[in-house]
């Protein structure tokens, strides 16, 4: 038996196998996470973070299975293994981004597999909201507020995609929890506050230390080259489950071509740091293969995997920097922006404030409004006189420096 702390087993699946034969083979590649299982089998409530939702009328499909979400077959394939070795309540949890208010439709499109299994669903964008710490603090902020379902909530389980990504470089298990904090203010942060250069690798680590998925299941049966949306398909014929985010996403980087070790502005990392190096940095999982109990019955690169490159390294390297000098203006100035603008969001560039406001969720896209001054970022804060989200102002320098 290893002694090694992480556990991780990818499989050989045919993208054309059957649902049982998907199970089968789900079943075959989780058995051994003997760590996930003693938890998910003493627990009373399980929440469950699937890559899945997506207007019906937006959802692509590859080689036969859904592109750039998890496929409806492994889903089930999931939930009737959780069903036979648990008897814990099963409750899935998403935000919703594509417009209805933020809030999920009562028909959203895996529903249906939801209640076959009789598993509840809560819309995170709603309350009731709790404020988590981060243990130990955090990498980018040291507190989040998410949906409360957390509060009773004995293990998390995070469902996903085996894909490229035009921010992260890749979105595996760590990077599907950015589904969790809710977009609506007050409480919640539109979607663009953490989905920001800089911010976004940090914010990551942070949520996968707050809720430490037990269970990281990866669908690449099929998977995606380029970006998260809109990419291009590849056949990959791979699941792949570990009993923690950041090594099962190390194996599932490997199996990619990618070198997990990398950073930016490495591809994949064409545009902000490798969030796995920065969560194995503060001692949430491990980059180093040998440190894995790690078996596989597939040899990577499962296919040919990259980021897109959408800009110049030039304007990456400016707008990078320039979000980094925002966030220092800020700290420099937060006595006089606390006084004018308490309780509003902000966006400033260039040192200055361009907007301000209670709630940026439809100014549209950052792009739009720098105006002329396109290699010149947006920096969007909330101005809180106590600064409760507890936001590290030293990852602004870090980057600085990183960048000279």
């Amino acid at each position: 038996m290893s002694d090694k702390e992480y556990k991780v087993r990818a499989s050989h699946c045919h993208h054309r196998a059957s649902e049982e034969e998907i199970y089968q083979v789900l079943r075959r590649t989780t058995d051994p996470l003997d760590r996930s299982w003693a938890k998910l089998e003493k627990a009373r409530r399980v929440v469950l973070k699937f890559n899945m939702i997506k207007p019906r009328e937006k959802i692509e499909y590859f080689a036969g299975r859904r592109r750039e979400l998890v496929d409806d077959a492994v889903a089930r394939a999931v939930l009737r293994l959780l069903r036979e070795r648990t008897t814990a309540e099963l409750v899935a949890t998403d935000t919703y981004p594509y417009g209805n208010g933020n809030v999920t439709p009562d028909d959203f499109n895996y529903r249906h597999i939801l209640e076959d299994f009789d598993v509840r669903y809560v819309d995170s964008n709603l309350p009731p909201f709790t404020t988590y710490e981060v243990p130990g603090g955090g990498r980018m902020f040291d507190r989040y507020v998410l949906n409360a379902v957390f509060d009773e909530a004995d293990e998390v389980i995070s469902i996903a995609k085996m894909k490229n990504h035009a921010f992260m470089g890749i979105t595996l298990t760590l990077k599907n929890l950015f589904g969790l904090p809710p977009m609506i203010p007050p409480e919640g942060r539109t979607r663009s506050y953490y989905h920001h250069l800089i911010r976004l690798s940090y914010v990551l680590p942070d949520l996968g230390m707050i809720t430490k998925p037990c269970l990281n299941i990866v669908d690449a049966l099929t998977g995606q080259w380029g970006r998260e949306w809109g990419g291009e398909g590849r056949i990959c014929n791979t699941l792949l489950a570990g009993d923690h985010t950041v090594a099962t996403d190390v194996c599932g980087m490997t199996l990619m071509g990618h070198d997990p070790k990398s950073d930016w502005p490495t591809p994949p990392f064409r545009r902000d740091r490798n969030h796995l190096l920065l969560a194995a940095e503060r001692g949430f999982g491990t980059l180093d293969l040998d440190e894995i109990d790690y078996e596989s019955e597939v040899e990577g690169p499962l296919a040919e995997f990259d980021s897109v490159s959408t800009d110049s390294s030039e304007t990456v390297d400016n707008w990078r920097r320039t979000t980094c000098e925002q966030g220092l203006i800020y700290m420099d100035d937060r006595s006089k922006l606390v006084d004018r603008y308490r309780g509003q969001f902000i966006y400033m560039q260039d040192g200055q404030v361009v907007w301000n406001g209670e709630n940026p969720s439809n100014l549209g896209s950052r792009r739009e409004l720098s105006g002329e001054k396109k290699n010149s970022a947006l920096w969007l804060k909330y101005v809180d006189p106590d600064e409760g989200e507890g936001e590290h102002f030293e990852r602004y320098d870090e980057c600085l420096q990183l960048a000279s």
